[in-house]
């Protein structure tokens, strides 16, 4: 991460009215940590719905990305993590004798390595092939060196957390990078009870709260800023027409925060916008995909009808 342009995209951000802070950002070691420990709560209900269609489903996902001579394909993971729902879908494709690479791309270094280490010692018959690197980099660097058929994931509903016009111009610069035959398996949060919701954002533990406050402790460890973490409580909402799920951090003072020797003021209850978490129907899920040039092949989803893996074809 280049530290120049960490600095640039938080100052033009403070010093916007309204403030607002690059959600990529929350992915430093510690921010990448405990976001799993996030995934673990019992009001992050994203990953076990997500874990229960992979777990039930993966034969079924597996069948409809292989092709009739059954040829050798990659399997190109963004924001891999941990990879505790990957590994069921690599479990089973190895099982079923699925000739394939795995290729993990993350922007978190320790991530990826751990993650290489631990599926290395676990499954003994993969093949890996682990890239620190911004998402659409990574692809490119592999598209460039590589005519394999790819199958790309991006699961967990990470592109919830784009604007909308975000969103389409991050698939169509995929799709700008797959060839005929190529797969994407994407995850997404389906519109739902606004309880739910927003409980999931706001668990009892205050784990998520931690998790946003650790973009301002990034800040003062790595650009030499002084925010005081305890002047700042994290808010999130909900809007049910919209179905966006919004953190904010709001400066419970009247305050001033330097960063780089560049003084930054706070009114009290003044926020900062940290991130969009985008809910979706099924109807909305099929327009993007159309919209950025793929076609939806299937949908895969969890009984409760919570979440949506959707198969997309370039």
């Amino acid at each position: 991460m280049n530290t120049m342009t960490f600095a640039q995209d938080v100052l033009r951000g403070l010093t916007s009215a309204p403030k607002w802070l690059p959600s990529k950002y929350f992915y430093d070691d510690e921010g990448s940590r405990i976001f799993q420990e996030i995934m673990g709560l019992e009001e992050y209900y994203l990953t076990g719905c997500e874990m229960e269609i992979l777990r039930h489903q993966a034969a079924s996902i597996l069948q409809h990305c292989r092709t009739h001579n059954d040829e050798p394909f990659e399997v190109l993971e963004f924001g891999a993590g941990d990879g505790t729902k990957t590994r069921v879908l690599l479990k089973h494709f190895l099982e079923a004798n699925a000739q394939f690479t795995y290729v993990p791309i993350d922007i978190s270094r320790a991530a990826i390595e751990h993650l290489a280490d631990t599926l290395t010692q676990e499954l003994e018959a993969l093949h890996i092939h682990p890239f620190h690197a911004e998402y659409v980099d990574g692809l490119t660097r592999l598209n460039s060196s590589s005519s394999v058929r790819k199958i790309v994931l991006f699961l967990g509903s990470n592109i919830g957390n784009f604007t909308d016009d975000e969103a389409c111009a991050f698939l169509r610069a995929i799709r700008s990078n797959l060839r005929s035959g190529d797969k994407l398996l994407i995850g997404f949060d389906l519109k739902k009870d606004p309880r739910v919701i927003l409980r999931a954002y706001n668990d009892e533990k205050g784990v998520t709260a931690r998790f946003n406050l650790n973009l301002l402790k990034r800040i003062n460890n790595e650009l030499d800023g002084d925010f005081d973490l305890t002047s700042f409580v994290h808010a999130p909402l909900y809007d049910v027409v919209s179905g966006e799920a919004r953190s904010y951090l709001v400066s419970t003072k009247r305050q001033t925060v330097s960063i780089a020797d560049i003084s930054i003021a706070f009114n009290e209850w003044e926020a900062i916008h940290t991130e969009i978490s985008r809910k979706y129907s099924i109807a909305s899920i099929e327009a993007m995909a159309k919209r950025t040039g793929f076609v939806v092949q299937h949908h895969f989803t969890d009984s409760r009808h919570y979440f949506v893996d959707s198969l997309w074809n370039v």
